[in-house]
């Protein structure tokens, strides 16, 4: 059964990650289309918060019983969980990403049991880039070659490679699951920049521009996944933007 929503209704949303660079564009975004947001952050004993429509918890996504009960009320949980979220610089967030891969594919079993008890709640997971298809049935996650070659043009350490499968590995447990799930790969190439609301949607393939770059900025990924919340295309499937 697909979950239908009527664009413009006041929506519930719980934003895992919610202090990261996606998550935070997200719940603001959620807040100014006039919804109500629970923030979710490891520890949000610290956070000072001054929108009337924004309530921060801690949450441990590792413990089961917390997650469920953080879903209990929720039309649409988004999950922005990234092991490297807290880091000091981008050496450390490489470290603590790799440090353990099979923890993306965990989460996401986790996120899928919380769903049991509220089989009406739609889960939206931002996922990685690597496992969008180049070709039909060509994964750059699966190839080395491909994914160094990836992870040299971004600047990225090739070790990084643990945490793309990792992310690949989250899909393949969702594609197993019959919930209300939806996976998002956002653009390889992705920065904190203007919000547009101009972009082209794909599926498992990215979305390439003139010069063959798949590109977006943090601001209007924030406005594809609101879109997502608010009008559902992708349930049970994959989807990604690029300009």
């Amino acid at each position: 059964m697909l979950f239908s929503q009527i664009k413009g209704e006041v929506m519930h949303i719980g934003v895992i990650g919610a202090t990261g660079n996606i998550g935070q564009r997200v719940v603001s975004e959620a807040v100014n289309r006039g919804h109500q947001v629970t923030a979710f952050s490891r520890d949000a004993s610290g956070i000072q918060e001054d929108r009337p429509t924004v309530a921060w918890r801690s949450l441990d996504v590792f413990d089961a019983a917390a997650l469920t009960g953080a879903v209990a009320g929720l039309d649409v949980l988004i999950s922005g969980y990234q092991p490297g979220s807290a880091a000091r610089d981008l050496a450390d967030a490489v470290r603590r990403s790799v440090a353990d891969p099979t923890v993306y594919a965990t989460v996401a079993r986790n996120l899928l049991k919380a769903l049991e008890s509220h089989p009406r709640t739609r889960l939206i997971v931002i996922g990685g880039a690597g496992s969008l298809e180049l070709a039909p049935g060509v994964v750059r996650a699966d190839s080395d070659e491909l994914l160094h070659e990836s992870l040299d043009a971004l600047g990225l350490p090739r070790e990084y490679a643990a945490a793309v499968r990792g992310h690949r590995d989250a899909l393949n447990v969702l594609r197993t699951s019959n919930r209300l799930w939806t996976y998002f790969s956002p653009a390889g190439d992705i920065h904190p920049g203007e919000r547009t609301g101009r972009f082209r949607i794909g599926g498992d393939q990215p979305v390439l521009d003139a010069q063959g770059r798949h590109r977006i900025s943090i601001e209007d990924v924030a406005v594809a996944l609101i879109d997502e919340v608010e009008l559902p295309r992708h349930v049970q499937r994959r989807f990604t933007v690029g300009y």
